[in-house]
């Protein structure tokens, strides 16, 4: 196994860790693309679409192609709002990486290193809504160097980023069809706090729902 190294990022990093981030997002598309057809409300209107068209063309063609044409449509829905969240946070931190994790004082950005290339990020900054906290960001590992530790070393390195900086603890946010991610979070200390809707539209219809999970650091336990 090569060895792993965690460091802070790097300019001649930012490519790498674009592709990081964006392979990671893409790869939830098709669970949550299983997650809306689990969903009682697309079950029966896909029902009364195949029934519908059953009874009035009395041919098994036609409602079969319309409710294959609907998952396609389903799809790329889900595609399109993975997409838009991509871009908006390449657009927004992850083209100012510098300015938006390393010049703050209480921020931060690190990178997990392997034989010369990026395989994991992650990063915190204060959170909005409760500054005695940070908020971890961009966790990513690259599929084919997972089960090795690297997430939990990157959420330990977080987690003695704010013990250091006085932090009351760490908090995150992730979404219904990141199961992977939930257990990691809980194998390291933190619980689910809350659970609401994702802003989309899409989201709201297919209870597509985010998670916020909290981690309160050991000195400052009561």
């Amino acid at each position: 196994m090569a060895e792993v190294q965690i460091r802070r990022y790097r300019e001649e990093d930012h490519e790498e860790v674009k592709e990081v981030f964006t392979l990671g997002m893409s790869e939830h598309i098709p669970s949550s693309c299983m997650h809306v057809l689990k969903q009682p409300l697309a079950q029966m209107f896909l029902g009364c679409v195949f029934c519908a068209l059953l009874t009035s063309s009395m041919s098994i063609l036609l409602p079969v192609l319309a409710v294959t044409l609907l998952l396609a449509a389903g799809r790329q829905s889900v595609s399109y709002m993975f997409t838009k969240y991509i871009q908006t946070c390449l657009e927004q931190d992850l083209s100012h990486i510098q300015q938006t994790y390393l010049d703050p004082p209480n921020a931060c950005f690190w990178v997990a290193e392997s034989q010369g290339r990026v395989v994991g990020t992650v990063a915190c900054l204060p959170a909005e809504k409760d500054q005695n906290f940070l908020e971890l960001k961009r966790m990513s590992v690259k599929k084919t160097h997972r089960g090795q530790g690297i997430a939990k070393t990157l959420c330990r390195t977080v987690a003695d980023f704010a013990r250091e900086r006085g932090f009351r603890g760490v908090l995150l946010h992730t979404s219904v069809v990141q199961t992977d991610a939930q257990k990691l979070y809980e194998h390291m200390g933190y619980q689910k706090v809350s659970e609401f809707s994702a802003p989309e539209a899409i989201a709201k219809l297919t209870n597509f729902t985010l998670m916020e999970y909290q981690l309160v650091l050991k000195q400052h336990r009561n």
